[in-house]
């Protein structure tokens, strides 16, 4: 006797939210639903039952169903922490949603700690938005899940594992493009060596730290030339760059036209 088939939400873009189950916690839909699943282990032990067999789940843990794939899923040990969004995705999504299936045949991948906590906060702000009255409420939950996927992107080993030491550093540079980046600076972020964490750059990114925070700041720049009318010694000064004449020459080696030109060029 087959299983009662599991009521599934109403989806006009998303839907999500979270919750505790018990031992006796379990889903199952023949058919799959129309939209995408994203199941986020937070705590306890999942099963997801795939085409080619069976997934467990421990903390940390996201499976992605793709539309019209059965659903037969629950609780795998005693209790079973999760967070979750059926969605329609996005098109430009596509790059984010190919994940290696695993031994089941469903996409899984793996998050190490502080990648997990990123992507924990995005599904919970995701689910206070989709259940909020905002007249963008939809919109502002589509954002927070796209953050999500993205930082699970990172871990996607189809394009590479990106080290979280590393991702931690090139946050840091991003937040903070006019602080210290140095290469001793950004080691004590990664609490690592300067030669390993260069090491770690060269291997992750293909460049040096140095030349990365570089590039960074001269991307930011750019932008900030074409943008707004600022003068480009305070643009320099904002990068991190407080010697306008060494900003003007690097300025010009990376875009091949200096800021002044650059900003008429795009103007």
């Amino acid at each position: 006797m087959a299983p009662a088939e599991t009521p599934h939400p109403h989806v006009v873009r998303v839907v999500a939210g979270g919750f505790t189950a018990d031992h006796q916690y379990a889903t199952w839909r023949e058919h799959g639903t129309e939209d995408w699943l994203l199941i986020h282990t937070v705590a306890g032990s999942g099963r997801v039952t795939g085409p080619s067999g069976e997934v467990i789940t421990t903390a940390g843990d996201s499976i992605l169903l793709r539309p019209g794939i059965r659903h037969d899923y629950g609780t795998a040990a005693s209790s079973w922490t999760l967070a979750y969004a059926h969605f329609h995705a996005r098109a430009e999504w596509a790059p984010l949603l190919d994940w290696p299936p695993s031994g089941g045949g469903v996409g899984v991948i793996r998050a190490p700690g502080e990648v997990r906590l990123r992507v924990l906060s995005g599904l919970r702000s995701c689910a206070g938005f989709s259940a909020g009255s905002m007249s963008q409420s939809e919109l502002f939950a589509m954002n927070s899940l796209e953050s999500a996927l993205l930082w699970l992107d990172t871990q996607n080993p189809l394009r590479g594992r990106m080290d979280e030491r590393l991702l931690r550093v090139v946050e840091r540079i991003g937040a903070d493009l006019a602080g210290d980046l140095s290469v001793s600076a950004l080691a004590v972020e990664a609490r690592l060596s300067p030669s390993r964490l260069s090491h770690l750059f060269a291997e992750g990114l293909g460049v040096s730290p140095q030349r990365y925070v570089e590039r960074e700041r001269l991307g930011r720049a750019a932008h900030l030339l074409a943008s707004t009318d600022r003068a480009v010694s305070d643009i320099a000064r904002d990068v991190g760059m407080s010697d306008p004449l060494y900003f003007s020459r690097r300025f010009s080696r990376l875009h091949g036209i200096s800021p002044t030109g650059y900003r008429r060029r795009r103007s």
